[in-house]
């Protein structure tokens, strides 16, 4: 594991010096992963084969000499729902345990560009519906920190996988919190980019609207880094933003001498944990001791989040998931007596009970006379959190406070309650129903398990996030801790 703990500058260095190979890097995530995910799970599917040709390949370069990228030979790991040319991509779902895609999503070509090694496809919750990874159809991933407690999700594999040391790096979707509760229950950095910043072609899209990508990463250097190669336009997408990408690794400055940061007290009263307010709290104090002011601010919607989201998010779905018929792609129900048959029987035996549950609710808000009541009225409230944000920012950079409610619970805790579930997402849905850029960095420990600190921007701002949030880690020691497995 002691490899992957450098610096992505430091492993560069190596690569470039000859000191360190790529067939190097990819035999210490596979004996990591063979030592480890017996235990963690976070994997569905490897790509040795593949990665070793492509290591053997990049070894070829390194011997040839000539410049190398600053992700070049990183072995990665991909969330299940992203496409990936000739590997197994399964959402985690029994309809799709047979899909071999044929193209690759943007995200994994600019990828394959920057000459990063793909290690394999991470567990998720089912079609990313589920925020603490036991609504995978295979098996639950775990939590390195203590394996009794649930990673997060729905890119529980993804940070698990990161946080075990099994990859330098992964790639999660974030729907209403997927990449930033994860990374904050594993104790590692998840960034939510703003809506649009990077692709989404090649995604299996849950609610077309919010979902978005994003790297989970060890340190927030290494974030900057693989946001700089995923980020910017594709005509293959149309929501991709066609905005100017900046060098998000030269805001890594350390300076957040004059940054305002609001405090909206939603996120620190009723259901917080009181470990978690206290960590919080001496985050921002952390932040204060550098230079930064903060202040309390409300967004006084936030209680209305929750419902709006998981009406839109499931209308969405209800609307996605149609193609999953049986007929072009995944599992076939056998001998259906006609097709409204092998609709039913192909989506009934496909489909777990977390998808059925969202399809049958987002069916329901866009049937005929209840479509204005809950579709339309929730999309106005959505404007409405949105609106509480822009108003936020006319007076402050950032806005900050606790990824999590709670720091991750027990494996079978919550999995029969799905509304207490939905609740855990309190502090990151909101951020996703406006549609702005935030991160999750470690910033304490309850009972020997990770608490996470939410740092939020201004649209496209994603630079003045990862500046604060890399100018925090390098003030504290959270980050450097590893679970020991």
């Amino acid at each position: 594991m002691a490899l992957f703990d450098l610096r992505l500058q430091e492993v560069h260095n190596q690569l470039k010096k000859k000191e360190l190979s790529v067939g190097d890097l990819v035999d210490a995530s596979y004996s990591r992963i063979a030592a480890t995910d017996a235990s963690i799970q976070a994997f569905l599917t490897l790509n040795e084969e593949g990665a070793r040709a492509a290591a053997a390949e990049f070894d070829g370069a390194l011997t040839a000499g000539g410049e190398l990228g600053l992700l070049f030979g990183l072995p990665a790991g991909i969330k299940d729902n992203i496409v990936t040319e000739g590997l197994l991509t399964t959402c985690a779902s029994q309809f799709l345990r047979n899909y071999d895609p044929i193209y690759s999503a943007t995200v994994v070509k600019k990828l394959k560009s920057a000459q990063t090694v793909t290690i394999g496809k991470l567990n998720m919750d089912e079609f990313a519906m589920g925020g603490s990874n036991e609504n995978s159809s295979f098996y639950p991933t775990r939590n390195p920190w203590n394996t009794d407690y649930v990673p997060g999700g729905s890119s529980g594999g993804s940070a698990a996988s990161v946080a075990a040391g099994q990859v330098y790096f992964s790639l999660g979707s974030d729907t209403g919190g997927s990449i930033r509760q994860p990374a904050a229950y594993c104790g590692i950095v998840g960034l939510k980019p703003t809506y649009g910043l990077v692709s989404r072609y090649g995604l299996v899209a849950f609610a077309s609207s919010l979902d978005q990508i994003g790297p989970l990463t060890k340190n927030v250097e290494d974030s900057a880094y693989v946001l700089q190669a995923i980020a910017g336009y594709d005509a293959n997408d149309s929501t991709s933003a066609n905005v100017d990408i900046p060098d998000y690794v030269s805001a890594l400055t350390g300076d957040v001498k004059g940054l305002r940061i609001g405090v909206p007290k939603e996120y620190l009263g009723q259901g917080i944990d009181p470990k978690v307010k206290e960590a919080v709290i001496a985050a921002l104090k952390q932040f204060e001791s550098l230079g930064a002011t903060w202040e309390e601010v409300s967004l006084p919607h936030t209680e209305y989040a929750v419902a709006t989201y998981y009406l839109l998010a499931s209308s969405e779905a209800s609307s996605n998931l149609a193609r999953f018929d049986g007929v072009r792609y995944g599992v076939r129900a056998e001998n259906p007596d006609n097709l409204l048959e092998l609709y039913r029987k192909s989506r009934s035996q496909g489909f777990g009970s977390e998808v059925k549950r969202r399809i049958m609710l987002g069916t329901y808000a866009l049937s005929s006379g209840y479509y204005d009541a809950y579709y339309l009225k929730a999309q106005k409230v959505r404007t409405l959190i949105k609106q509480d944000f822009d108003n936020v920012f006319k007076d402050f950079d950032l806005i900050i406070g606790p990824t999590a409610p709670t720091p991750a619970f027990r494996i079978g805790e919550q999995v029969g309650d799905p509304l207490t579930m939905y609740l855990n997402d309190i502090c990151t849905i909101p951020v996703s129903l406006a549609g702005i850029p935030a991160i999750s960095v470690p910033c304490g420990f309850a009972d020997g398990l990770p608490i996470g600190l939410q740092i939020i921007g201004k649209a496209f701002d994603e630079r003045t996030v990862l500046r604060a949030a890399h100018a925090f880690e390098q003030h504290t020691e959270h980050h450097k801790q590893r679970p020991q497995l």
